[in-house]
């Protein structure tokens, strides 16, 4: 049995219809979750109980990153405790592309610590890192179609949700092959956001970092959050997330989407 997190989500909901082995569906609000057939149980990253509870009989734990929040990596924390409470064997964990303690994008930061959690539990483990989203690059178009960010003139090769799903999907039904791996999964390409900004008809005007924080502050957002805005760019300007890798194909048996196919398709 699979447990599949955030299965009301843009990601969890596709691994959801992709999964041919027996799975059971987490997410917090059931009046949000999908409809069919499927078990669903009611669940957050923050409820040890409800957690331990839900993942009751399940092998192998798919688990998405909770919403962002200041406590995102305490509910990872506990959501894996309950994991291993539960008798959970393996944990297929959605993370990001070159999570590490001191990357650029600070959102990135949450998802080193949780591997490492992850790998003190003993559990077997699969690490699924995937680049920015693809469907994130026509939101970057503000109403005056600019995009404005601190972004210079670094690439990115942002991932379509369908190439995470069907990753995802992929070791989940695959075997202990994928035990122990880090997978970094991108689109087929990279690109800058002037590349981008042509693509969607609209132009893209570079912003400095401390024009980004001030253009950013009418949002009266927490710190944190404006703090993950604005790195996300800088972490396309230092080229963090440039490298573009094979992965997507080599375990699904086909070519990525790119920013092309994912703006036809909307």
């Amino acid at each position: 049995m699979i447990a599949i997190t955030g299965a009301s989500g843009e990601v969890g909901g596709r691994v959801a219809r992709l999964v041919t082995e027996p799975h059971r569906l987490l997410v917090r609000d059931l009046a949000k979750a999908p409809t069919g057939d499927k078990e669903v149980r009611a669940a957050a990253y923050d409820d040890p109980a409800a957690m331990r509870a839900a993942l009751d009989g399940a092998g192998t734990l798919f688990m998405v990153s909770g919403r962002e929040s200041p406590d995102r990596l305490a509910e990872h924390r506990s959501a894996i405790d309950a994991a291993v409470a539960a008798g959970v064997g393996k944990i297929v964990y959605l993370s990001f592309y070159g999570a590490a303690p001191d990357c650029t994008f600070t959102l990135g930061r949450d998802h080193w610590h949780t591997e490492q959690h992850i790998r003190a539990t003993g559990l077997r483990w699969t690490f699924l890192r995937d680049n920015l989203y693809l469907e994130m690059i026509p939101r970057l178009v503000g109403p005056d179609g600019v995009i404005r960010g601190p972004a210079g003139d670094g690439r990115v090769a942002a991932v379509a949700y369908d190439d995470i799903a069907a990753s995802a999907a992929a070791v989940l039904d695959g075997g202990t092959e994928h035990d122990g791996v880090t997978y970094s999964l991108t689109g087929p390409e990279a690109f800058t956001l002037h590349e981008a900004a042509a693509l969607l008809h609209a132009r893209y005007e570079p912003e400095t970092v401390e024009e980004a924080y001030a253009s950013r502050a009418v949002y009266n957002a927490p710190d944190f959050e404006v703090a993950g805005w604005v790195t996300s760019y800088t972490a396309i300007a230092a080229g963090d997330l440039e490298r573009v890798t094979g992965d997507v194909e080599r375990l699904t048996g086909r070519r990525p989407r790119g920013l092309r196919d994912v703006i036809g398709a909307t």
